[in-house]
């Protein structure tokens, strides 16, 4: 008799009913039944958040705090760091940093960001990455560290110009922060942490806020003249003007940080000469490719024409014969710059900024630029 296969039902946010009070067409993401746009359209949302502010539902990620068991922070700050190529110990209270959990081969095992909360660390990581990245958080520190998944708070990003001005009508404090900061901030009544981050090259904030009062929060923050909901389809194209990664599209565990253009992630007492060297798996690997260089680079790519190249598209040194140099990762159409945008690996000796490949494009080679990652200036407060 044959099986039947069941399909696993897709998790809510705690905004959900929000979403759907709004008009947002959902799709699946990461487990997730998650607004991939409302009904202003992508395109007016993802300009929406260039020029004003947009709101994106962001709960679907993962929060993992890291407490040290023996109450000391440097402990948990050192354990962490036998994970990652980051600088943790030096991490100041109240700060936060971009940060890359490797494995023995050098690849990555996710991106995320740590903020260092006074006495624990805080992890947001990746929503298709999460069950991982705890299992092997508790795996490898469980020892040193009590390792816990906030599973009742919501995560919104507010991004863009107007940002700030629409937040500190429930908070002024927020005015004070800086790129990369964090602190508790009272919202409608609730703790809550707030960063000045985000994924879209804007000035903005990511929230943290507990599930019971998101979506008064939200629907509070929508209420002010500069504020639009925006889906997962504007968040894409915003963080690819911006030059930002998309985990299981532009990294994966095969992926070293140099390889990936995130080489400037990895401190420098981390690096050979430094005052905590290596020590994190895959150390030998991306450490001599800081040395010697990579087999390959992540590069920003610009289509000619007006025609997107998409993911998976094959790169080519030449327009006809030859073999494959390298693999578009993320590509669409930039509305701010009203041009078709990408990002792939090539082969390092064709990875210069200026120099042309050709793309794969239903058969047809398509000539594409090499460009740097940035499309778009980055605006954060700092």
């Amino acid at each position: 008799m044959a099986q039947i296969e069941l399909a696993v039902p897709l998790e809510f946010t705690p905004l959900h009913a929000l979403h759907l009070r709004l008009g947002a067409r959902m799709v699946p993401f990461a487990g997730y039944d998650m607004p991939v746009q409302y009904p202003a359209g992508i395109i007016k949302e993802h300009q929406h958040t260039r020029t004003a502010a947009g709101l994106f539902d962001v709960s679907h990620m993962g929060l993992i705090e890291l407490r040290p068991r023996s109450g000391r922070f440097e402990d948990a700050a050192r354990a962490l760091e036998t994970l990652m190529p980051a600088d943790i110990v030096g991490l100041a209270p109240g700060r936060q940093r971009y940060a890359l959990i490797t494995n023995e081969a050098g690849g990555i095992v996710d991106d995320l960001i740590v903020s260092n909360q006074g006495d624990h660390l805080l992890l947001i990581v990746n929503a298709s990455r999460k069950e991982a990245d705890e299992s092997h958080l508790v795996t490898r520190l469980a020892a040193s560290c009590e390792i816990a998944t906030l599973r009742d708070r919501a995560i919104v990003a507010l991004q863009g110009p107007q940002a700030e001005e629409a937040l500190a009508a429930f908070a002024p404090s927020v005015r004070a922060l800086r790129f990369m900061d964090t602190r508790p901030v009272e919202l409608i009544g609730e703790r809550s942490i707030v960063a000045r981050s985000g994924y879209t090259g804007e000035d903005g904030f990511e929230i943290v806020i507990p599930a019971r009062a998101a979506e008064a929060f939200c629907t509070g923050l929508l209420e002010h003249a500069a504020v639009a909901p925006a889906g997962l389809g504007a968040r894409d194209s915003l963080r690819l003007e911006a030059g930002f990664c998309l985990y299981g599209a532009d990294l994966d565990g095969s992926t070293t940080p140099v390889e990936a253009a995130l080489d400037w992630s990895i401190a420098k007492v981390r690096r050979a000469g430094g005052a905590r060297a290596g020590g994190f798996p895959g150390a030998d690997t991306i450490l001599r490719q800081l040395r010697e260089g990579a087999p390959r680079f992540r590069v920003g790519l610009k289509p000619e024409g007006r025609a997107p190249v998409r993911a998976g598209a094959l790169l080519y040194g030449g327009a006809t014969g030859g073999k494959s140099i390298g693999t578009v990762t993320s590509g669409g159409f930039g509305p701010t710059i009203g041009a078709p945008v990408a990002m792939g690996y090539v082969a390092a000796a064709h990875a210069r900024e200026g120099d042309t490949v050709f793309a794969d494009v239903r058969g047809k080679r398509l000539p594409v630029e090499i460009a740097g990652l940035h499309f778009v200036p980055a605006h954060f407060k700092r």
